[in-house]
C-alpha cells in the first residue's frame, strides 16, 4: 500500500520578482489604502481624496516629462528650476492677460529644455551633468527676475486654476488628466515614442538605422520642461503667489520616485505612463498617511530615498539574489 505524497511548489524567485516589476506599485498603493482604511480616520472622506488629487498634480505632471527623459536612459535635475522660472515670469505678463502669460511661462521653461537637450544631444555633455548646471542656473534666473521677493498674483483667472473646479473636478487636475492622456498618446501611437523608445534601448542601434537620435533627445528635454512649467504655473495658482526661490525645491526627487517606481527604468528603452501616474499617487498617499499619523515630514523624503533603492533593486533583479 502506498502513501500519496502531494508537493506544493512555492513561486520561485524569478516569479516573484516578475509580479513585483509589473505590480508592485499598484499592489503598494492597494496596502496603502487598506491601512488607512482601518487606521487613519477620515482617509476615504471625498475631501481628503480631492485634497490628494489636487496636491499631485505638480508631481505627477513634472514626472511625466522626467518618463521621457528616462526613456531616452537620460535624467533631468533641473525641473524644480524650470517650475520656478515658470512662477517668476507669470507677475511680469499676467497684465496682458491668463493665456499670453501662461504661455511666456511655458516657453521660457522650453528653453531650458532647449540648453538641455543641445548639451546632451548635439555636445555630448552627460544628462545628470548638463541638467544640474541649469538647475542652479535656472532658479538662479528666476530669482533675479523676481527680485528675490514673494510676489503675490491676484489676477481671477490664475486663482481659478489653482482652486477652482469644473463639475466637481478641479481644473488642476483636469490639466493633469489631459497631460497623461497626451504623453500616453505620445508614447504608445505615435512614431516619435516608438523612436524615443527605441533610442533608449541602445542609441548605438538607433543611430545605425537611421533614426533622428539627435531631434528625438532634444525633444525629450524640452518637452520634459514644457511639462514643469506646465506645473510651475499650477503651483503658482494653488498658492497665489510666485515663490521662485521654493517653488519646485526637491521635485526632481519625487519625480524621479514616481517614474522609477512606475515601472520605467533607469537604464531606459521603456516609458510606462500609466505606472508613473500609479507612482506618483503612491508617494502622495503616503506622505498624507505619515501627515495624518502627525510624522514630521523629513521621514517621507528620506521614505522617496528607500523606495528608489528598492525599485532600481527590482529592476535590476537584484532583489532575491545575493
Amino acid at each position: 500500500m502506498t502513501q500519496a505524497s502531494v508537493t506544493v511548489s512555492m513561486p520561485s524567485r524569478g516569479v516573484v520578482l516578475g509580479i513585483l516589476q509589473k505590480y508592485g506599485v499598484y499592489i503598494a498603493i492597494v496596502l496603502l489604502l487598506l491601512y488607512n482604511l482601518f487606521f487613519t480616520p477620515n482617509f476615504f472622506a471625498i475631501d481628503n481624496f480631492r485634497t490628494q488629487f489636487v496636491q499631485v498634480v505638480p508631481v505627477l505632471i513634472v514626472a511625466l516629462g522626467m518618463a521621457l527623459v528616462i526613456g531616452t536612459e537620460g535624467i533631468d535635475l533641473s525641473v524644480g528650476a524650470v517650475m520656478a522660472l515658470a512662477a517668476a515670469m507669470i507677475p511680469l505678463y499676467i497684465g496682458y492677460g491668463l493665456v499670453p502669460a501662461v504661455l511666456i511661462a511655458v516657453l521660457a521653461g522650453c528653453v531650458i529644455g532647449v540648453a538641455n537637450g543641445a548639451m546632451v544631444a548635439l555636445i555630448g555633455v552627460q544628462p545628470i551633468v548638463a541638467t544640474l548646471s541649469l538647475m542652479v542656473a535656472g532658479r538662479g534666473i528666476a530669482l533675479l527676475i523676481a527680485n528675490e521677493q514673494l510676489k503675490s498674483v491676484t489676477d481671477p483667472g490664475v486663482l481659478a486654476l489653482g482652486r477652482d473646479s469644473l463639475a466637481g473636478v478641479p481644473y488642476s487636475v483636469i490639466v493633469a488628466i489631459i497631460a497623461v492622456a497626451a504623453v500616453a498618446l505620445l508614447v504608445n501611437k505615435t512614431t516619435f515614442g516608438k523612436q524615443l523608445i527605441a533610442i533608449g534601448g541602445s542609441r548605438r542601434a538607433a543611430e545605425l538605422a537611421g533614426l533622428p537620435v539627435k531631434r528625438i533627445l532634444l525633444l525629450a528635454y524640452v518637452l520634459a520642461a514644457g511639462l514643469a512649467a506646465v506645473a510651475g504655473v499650477i503651483g503658482t495658482a494653488r498658492l497665489g503667489a510666485s515663490v521662485p526661490s521654493t517653488l519646485g525645491n526637491l521635485i526632481e526627487l519625487s519625480a524621479i520616485t514616481a517614474v522609477v517606481v512606475g515601472g520605467t527604468p533607469l537604464s531606459g528603452g521603456q516609458v510606462k505612463v500609466i505606472g508613473t501616474v500609479a507612482g506618483a499617487l503612491l508617494l502622495q498617499f503616503i506622505s498624507a498617511t505619515l501627515i495624518k499619523h502627525n510624522v514630521p515630514d523629513a521621514y517621507s523624503q528620506v521614505a522617496q530615498a528607500v523606495i528608489i533603492l528598492v525599485a532600481v533593486y527590482i529592476q535590476r533583479g537584484k532583489v532575491f539574489t545575493k
